[in-house]
């Protein structure tokens, strides 16, 4: 089955393009959702004269992507954990504590997007990657700390 995607979604393709998907998730996921529509002559006849338009909004969307990983390429974020003996973190990070400092710090993210394949569990600088969209990806720098104890 031959659908045309109205969304950009990461494991199919952009939007407008032309993909083949099984029929069942098409039939009960991407055209219920409205996320995509088949590939009819008539389907693709529109397609073919929205292609101005969608080529700007992907122009948009990439720009908007390429802004936020300006902005996240250009932060350090900073964690303080409790730690125990020989500096070993009580706790570790998550993607969830540092889409909480990026939101601190006026950049807001998506904290799927954040690839960090296992919780930081040391302590030290880290480099994370995050992916933006549109195949944009940048650098989360993240240093854990230990945290300032109050006696």
């Amino acid at each position: 089955m031959e659908v045309i995607l109205k969304e950009t979604i990461d494991t199919l393709g952009e939007i407008g393009d032309v993909v083949k998907i099984k029929p069942g998730y098409g039939r009960n996921y991407l055209i219920p959702q409205g996320k995509a529509m088949l590939a009819s002559k008539g389907n693709l006849a529109v397609l073919a004269k929205q292609q101005a338009a969608i080529a700007a909004r992907k122009a948009e969307y990439r720009a908007v992507a390429e802004k936020l990983a300006a902005g996240i390429g250009a932060a350090t974020i900073t964690i303080a954990q409790r730690t125990g003996e020989d500096n070993k973190l009580y706790g570790s990070v998550t993607s969830g504590d540092i889409a909480s400092a990026l939101a601190a710090q006026g950049i807001e993210v998506d904290k799927k997007k954040i690839m960090l394949e296992d919780p930081i569990k040391t302590l030290g600088t880290h480099t994370i990657p995050y992916k933006a969209g549109y195949q944009v990806t940048a650098e989360i720098k993240v240093e854990v700390v230990p945290e300032e104890s109050g006696q």
